[in-house]
């Protein structure tokens, strides 16, 4: 943990859920309201076609509302692209960008990413900015190379800690039930934390660092209380509230 930094734990659903999955959010808003997660801040990410229907549930609560994806234009002639001010329309707080299977799959570049943070700043998103190397990119030893360059690349001008969270996600260990070893993300984190000072200075020194890669009950605490590891964005284990929860809990 960073000292003085409350801790951020995040869920994204990716393409899961259907209106019966509105209860796990309910069960997690119970949760967040009564305290059960500990000192941690609390956010789920379903899909765009359940965020206007979980922000009614969410009103009041204390468990945040994200997105997954936003699009860098203001509005247009976009079919099919969501733009930020949308998001924040439905009642998202934050937004993921340069989710691994978004640079992969639709082939995202830095540069466009920086894009989409830069619109959810505009739009008074918090973007949640995504990092990692492939397995590929690990055994070649380019893992602090690719990570930086994403970075420096992705970053939005004129973030703070109090705007953009960046989040650690090896490719390799998303979906995959295999996690690094928690020496490996501190040496990450621990460069991540440096890029950040150099390049935003103290307005950005306190920025929440996220790990994300098979977190599950099970193997949290561990990864979740090295320094400069200020919470975690969870992927398949934030589907079910009990699981979620369980891993908000090493921060109680």
């Amino acid at each position: 943990m960073t000292p003085g930094v409350r801790p951020f734990v995040a869920g994204n659903w990716k393409m899961h859920g259907l209106s019966a999955s509105l209860a796990e959010i309910e069960a997690m808003r119970r949760a967040a309201d009564a305290g059960e997660a500990g000192e941690a801040e609390l956010a789920v990410c379903p899909p765009a076609t359940l965020l206007a229907q979980a922000a009614a549930k969410l009103s009041g609560s204390r468990l945040a509302l994200g997105a997954q994806d936003c699009s860098p234009e203001a509005s247009g002639a976009f079919t099919g692209d969501i733009s930020a001010a949308m998001l924040k329309d439905a009642g998202a707080a934050y937004v993921i960008v340069g989710h691994s299977e978004r640079r992969t799959i639709h082939h995202e570049t830095d540069e466009l990413v920086r894009a989409k943070a830069e619109a959810a700043l505009k739009a008074g998103l918090i973007p949640i900015v995504c990092v990692g190397e492939t397995q590929a990119e690990r055994k070649a030893g380019q893992q602090a190379a690719v990570v930086i360059r994403q970075l420096r690349g992705s970053l939005p001008a004129g973030g703070t800690s109090e705007t953009v969270v960046i989040a650690y996600e090896p490719v390799w260990a998303i979906g995959t039930g295999v996690t690094p070893t928690p020496q490996d993300v501190a040496v990450v984190h621990n460069g991540i934390r440096a890029l950040v000072e150099e390049v935003g200075g103290a307005r950005a020194a306190k920025t929440r660092l996220l790990y994300g890669g098979s977190v599950k009950p099970n193997n949290c605490r561990e990864l979740l209380t090295l320094d400069n590891v200020d919470g975690a964005l969870v992927g398949g284990a934030s589907l079910k509230a009990a699981d979620f929860l369980a891993i908000a809990a090493a921060y109680a």
